[in-house]
């Protein structure tokens, strides 16, 4: 279902179950000791790479969960691209207007990007943002962003692989939620949300802080379907 619909991606979706209870001031607290911890995102940087280099200059992207603004706002901005960011966490929001000050960033809740009208987009990155989301929402806010892209237009998903739903676990001095699936499983999905898979890489990763375990990243490439 795309936001062309008069429903909007979100149709169907029972919001009043949403609970974001401490996920903010979660990110609120960890603050810029959050890129202290991952200090070498060569998968996020590779995935950026890629979307920036495949569309035309000057593209509209929208950076969902954009976070600290860093990398991949900054690396849109210097590859020539028009960047959008959003997140929930005001304190993240603070320390990206900071460091990529010729982007435009705003608060805003996944599931309330459609009504804020800030699309149509060329491409969209979402580097761990959805798995911030309970299974169940998750199509929804890939329904969503298959509506934000024009015709074409391409996504950089970026996810920890993991066999959980809303799970909570210890990050960085707090406790936060996550979701995740086995490859196989976020192919299928990512596909039946309307992409086209392009490419994909998975990278071994383990943080620079002992508070956060390692974790295996995978970054799909992956294209609007008409």
């Amino acid at each position: 279902m795309s936001s062309t619909d008069g429903q909007g991606a979100y149709a169907g979706f029972n919001r009043s179950e949403m609970d974001r209870s401490g996920q903010a001031e979660a990110f609120d607290l960890i603050g810029d000791r959050y890129d202290e911890a991952f200090p070498h995102k060569e998968g996020q940087l590779a995935a950026g790479a890629w979307l920036a280099a495949e569309l035309p200059p000057g593209s509209r992207v929208l950076d969902l969960g954009c976070g600290t603004g860093l990398p991949t706002a900054r690396q849109l901005v210097e590859a020539g691209h028009e960047v959008v960011g959003t997140d929930l966490s005001p304190g993240m929001l603070k320390l990206a207007r900071e460091n990529v000050p010729g982007a435009e960033f705003h608060r805003v809740d996944i599931a309330d990007t459609e009504r804020q009208a800030l699309g149509p987009f060329d491409g969209v990155t979402a580097f761990f943002s959805v798995l911030m989301l309970p299974r169940e929402e998750i199509p929804y806010a890939l329904r969503m962003l298959h509506g934000q892209l024009r015709e074409g237009g391409l996504m950089a998903l970026g996810m920890v692989e993991a066999d959980v739903n809303d799970f909570s676990i210890p990050f960085l001095g707090n406790t936060i939620r996550v979701s995740g699936y086995l490859r196989e499983d976020l192919r299928r999905i990512v596909r039946d949300t309307g992409f086209e898979l392009v490419g994909e890489d998975a990278y071994a990763f383990a943080p620079a802080s002992t508070e956060v375990p390692p974790e295996i990243q995978l970054f799909l490439h992956c294209r609007r379907r008409a």
